[in-house]
């Protein structure tokens, strides 16, 4: 991969926060178009496959799609229409929520887990990953998209 210059052909940034700024979108999109062509393999889109993770995640409870809006990575209030897809492909069901006559329950099939258990070990990016920044590399990232967020890091000092 080249540059953030290169790849948008613009050497002109208002100031280092400026081009970071363009350099974490560009590479968000980056990323996020390298998955949904990982998870297109399976037929499934990134979203579908964060919902799969999420039921997953709850399994063998179900769960709302209320509480599937609030998990997702990408906040999308089409989330009913996903799940709609993710039924008519198999891979999850719904029933009408006991408790709540308004709500409706989504549970991932074994259609599904099967999917996952195909699909995830590449979503997770351990390739790409591996192949150009290491692991100490890996823990300040994190640390400073963290930070960008607005996290502040406790310190382990006492003194």
């Amino acid at each position: 991969m080249r540059k953030i210059e290169d790849e948008i052909q613009s050497r002109r940034f208002h100031n280092e926060r400026h081009k970071a700024t363009i350099n974490v979108v560009f590479t968000s999109n980056w990323i996020a178009d390298i998955l949904e062509k990982r998870a297109a393999a399976y037929s499934i889109t990134l979203q579908q496959f964060n919902i799969l993770r999420i039921l997953r995640g709850q399994y063998p409870a179900p769960v709302t799609n209320c509480l599937l809006r609030e998990r997702m990575i990408d906040k999308t209030p089409d989330v009913s229409r996903i799940v709609d897809r993710l039924v008519s492909k198999g891979l999850v069901s719904k029933a009408q929520c006991s408790t709540d006559r308004r709500a409706v329950d989504v549970l991932i099939t074994s259609e599904g887990l099967e999917v996952l258990i195909g699909l995830e070990e590449r979503m997770l990016m351990m390739d790409v990953l591996a192949e150009n920044i290491t692991e100490a590399e890996c823990e300040v990232l994190n640390g400073l998209l963290d930070k960008l967020r607005g996290h502040v890091p406790v310190s382990n000092d006492t003194a």
